[in-house]
């Protein structure tokens, strides 16, 4: 599609590309070889002109650089214009592949507030960038994207929401906390445990070697005990989504689902989380027995959450804001479950959105993807100012796709 066709079948999905262009130019500096990556596009073609030097990325930061450059090449091959016009998307960019947004460079998050203390690197013009895994993820429980869409499409197909599992699940590693939250992950685990309506674990991570130091599983990731395949958490009604030091990757895949997301008002932009429509749990009456105590649950969120994500009511909304210690997360469930009609109401809502089946809306489709990504490269040339002496010419990415670290 071109990118006025882009414009109309996905409104609203390049807001976070113009924001930033209304902000006007700005300068790219020289990349080096200790990152970020640096890349051009040259009469439509993808050149790399600058990448970290080899023994400095660990295998699954390499694995995400070749994943966003083989994004943004499918994203030009294509495309839909000429060689004669085809120039409106030359440019020179910097890719930053860190969880955390640093320097005038593409990123995968960006805050939506900020944080109640300091401690990230100074963010210059940040443009957000589809996640790497819209390509491919290595760990067995994920795989490609489109592997995992399919997966996915099946269970919703086979399985209405009403006879999906009554219970809030999530799996994932304590140990990882932002400064929005430092005890988000611990707090979950802790108001979760002996739950009827929580399936609720913390990964039992598998030796990554054996007795005599061989490493196991060489080409994949390390794997768990208790790990669930990626389309799997969709035979929940309910999928806790837990944001980690900054955003999590799992976001855009329980998207997908037709069930409800759980989670804390959310605090890391990826480039389609603007269009989540909140249901505030506070908005509810959130009267519950637990242990014999009635508890009155009155979470108030944050001035910063409700400017970062106004309130939607419970016909209009496609997902849910839960307190960030969870303190109302199981009240919330079982007031859910006593109105179903409004739980299948913004689990349907999601899917139509983000879901690319029959009927779906698709922003998270690979026509989505393509056309963000042609968009993005659109709008940051009209800003971005450089010095073409200082700038290499690089080699062409399918060469360098051939390159051993």
């Amino acid at each position: 599609m071109s990118d006025r066709a882009c414009r109309a079948a996905f409104p609203g999905l390049m807001d976070p590309i113009d924001e930033k262009v209304r902000l006007g130019p700005f300068p790219v500096q020289p990349a080096s070889d200790l990152g970020p990556l640096q890349a051009r596009i040259q009469n439509g073609q993808l050149r790399v002109v600058a990448a970290e030097k080899k023994g400095l990325l660990p295998p699954e930061l390499l694995d995400a650089r070749a994943a966003v450059l083989h994004q943004i090449n499918r994203a030009l091959v294509t495309s839909s214009d000429t060689s004669s016009d085809s120039s409106d998307m030359d440019t020179v960019f910097s890719v930053n592949i860190q969880d955390q947004p640093f320097g005038s460079a593409w990123t995968y998050s960006l805050p939506a507030f900020a944080a109640p203390t300091a401690g990230n690197a100074p963010i210059g013009r940040s443009f957000l960038m589809p996640h790497f895994s819209f390509w491919a993820w290595r760990p067995p429980m994920v795989g490609s994207f489109a592997r995992a869409a399919a997966a996915i499409d099946r269970i919703e197909q086979a399985l209405p929401f009403h006879r999906k599992k009554p219970q809030a699940v999530w799996r994932g590693t304590a140990r990882f906390a932002s400064a929005h939250h430092p005890l988000l992950r611990e707090q979950l685990l802790e108001k979760t445990r002996g739950q009827a309506w929580a399936d609720v674990q913390a990964l039992d991570w598998l030796p990554a070697t054996n007795a005599d130091g061989k490493t196991l599983n060489p080409e994949a990731m390390q794997e768990a005990s208790n790990g669930l395949m990626i389309e799997d958490f969709c035979q929940y009604k309910y999928v806790v989504y837990t944001e980690g030091i900054t955003y999590s990757g799992r976001f855009q895949f329980h998207q997908l689902c037709g069930s409800v997301v759980l989670t804390p008002p959310i605090a890391w932009l990826q480039h389609t989380s603007h269009l989540v429509r909140p249901l505030y749990a506070a908005d509810l009456d959130l009267v519950d027995v637990d242990d014999n105590n009635k508890n009155n649950y009155k979470w108030v969120p944050s001035p910063d959450e409700e400017k970062a994500w106004p309130h939607a009511t419970p016909d209009t909304a496609n997902m849910v804001f839960v307190a960030p210690d969870w303190s109302n997360l199981g009240a919330t469930v079982r007031w859910l479950e006593k109105h179903p009609a409004v739980a299948e109401g913004i689990a349907r809502r999601q899917r139509e959105l983000f879901g690319w089946h029959a009927g779906g809306k698709g922003y998270l489709s690979p026509a989505a993807e393509v056309c963000y990504w042609r968009a993005l490269l659109r709008g940051w040339r009209q800003v971005v100012q450089y010095n073409e002496t200082e700038i290499g010419e690089g080699i062409p990415w399918e060469l360098f796709a051939l390159a051993r670290d």
